[in-house]
């Protein structure tokens, strides 16, 4: 199979801050990569590497097998982006937000209306193409700006944390969408802290943590990866972790891991339900007062609390030092992407709207 991403040795410095250390992906065409890691990690910088939007301190990128930063114009041809926020004009309607978009890809008046229905059918936004996006929900903001990122019919699609701030239905759709762009043949590199996405959605998983690859392989490699199934019991209000840990130190395996804010006490265990009941009977002995006991197999959840020491939290995230650029000076005039903030020209003043109606028209 062919590759559509190959990602080797990636560094980028900061100033004297590194935060990518030598990152390679491979990503083979029509499949989903999940980019997992705690924020900070490294996930956002390699994105924007990826899509042209920042230059590597050393390292190679190639997309289709164009390299991005010797020939970054034939690169984007292949590349559609929908980053952590919907980049979509809430004054415009969701038909015109796709009609200019498809007209600064250089699509005639007609090519750029018939690609901006498709897209907004495909997408289920056909009845609000009409709207002001300004009006459009979270998840309908969202469609909108991964629909933009689809005009050019590109053969592979970033996408940065798309269901943070979703609700469940919101995310749904969004999983509905990203799986039809791959049983078209889109290749999709996704990052994500929520990791129920990542196990329903990527065909293979890349783990970073401060910059470094620690971790890569299917969500049931992964899984296998830190042991067998856990068995988790939680305590009864008042009763002390320490006699439930060495009851549990004897019938599993390595160290129990005692969560103060839940009152559980898990461990990795070889024989799960019938080492709980083992448990539950010298947990009894000991006079342990226990609640509720289960016995699961590991989840991504587990996978990610083991590699990094932290538990994935969904929200904002960026890799950057605060408030520097590339060259680790204060760039107040960029956004995070490193782009000119949308509706100002580079002195700072609003723009006009002349260029917009002129597509528009």
């Amino acid at each position: 199979m062919s590759l559509a991403v190959e990602v080797t040795g990636l560094v980028k410095n900061y100033g004297k801050v590194r935060v990518l250390d030598g990152i390679d992906l491979n990503i083979p065409s029509g499949t989903v990569m999940g980019l997992l890691g705690p924020n900070g990690a490294g996930k956002t910088t390699t994105v924007r590497i990826v899509t042209t939007l920042l230059r590597p301190t050393a390292g190679t990128v190639r997309v289709t097998g164009v390299d991005v930063v010797r020939d970054p114009a034939r690169a984007r041809r292949c590349i559609g982006l929908s980053g952590q926020y919907a980049a979509v004009d809430a004054n415009l309607s969701g038909f015109e937000n796709l009609r200019m978009v498809a007209r600064l890809y250089g699509m005639s008046h007609k090519q750029a209306a018939e690609r901006a229905a498709e897209l907004l059918s495909a997408l289920g936004l056909e009845r609000a193409a009409g709207r002001r996006a300004g009006t459009y929900s979270g998840g309908m903001a969202r469609r909108l700006d991964l629909a933009g990122a689809l005009v050019a019919r590109p053969a592979v699609v970033v996408l940065d944390e798309p269901t943070t701030g979703l609700d469940p239905r919101g995310r749904l759709d969004m999983w509905k969408v990203i799986g039809d762009l791959v049983d078209d043949g889109t290749t999709v590199l996704l990052t994500t802290q929520y990791l129920e996405e990542a196990d329903q959605l990527a065909d293979r998983i890349t783990v970073i943590d401060r910059g470094e690859v620690i971790a890569r392989g299917s969500a049931d490699e992964l899984k296998t990866s830190i042991g067998g199934d856990r068995l988790t019991v939680t305590l009864a209000p008042g009763q002390e972790p320490a006699p439930a840990n060495e009851v549990l130190s004897a019938v599993g395996l390595g160290e129990p891991i005692h969560d103060p804010g839940t009152a559980e006490v898990s461990i990795v265990v070889a024989e799960g339900t019938r080492t709980m009941v083992e448990a539950l009977r010298r947990l009894d002995d000991a006079g342990v007062c226990v609640v509720d006991a289960v016995v699961h197999r590991p989840s991504l959840d587990d996978v990610f609390l083991s590699l990094t020491g932290a538990p994935a939290t969904a929200g904002e995230s960026t890799d950057e030092p605060e408030g520097e650029s590339e060259s680790g000076e204060a760039d107040p005039g960029e956004s995070e992407s490193g782009e000119t903030k949308s509706g100002e020209s580079e002195s700072g003043e609003a723009e006009t709207d002349d260029v917009a109606e002129e597509i528009m028209s």
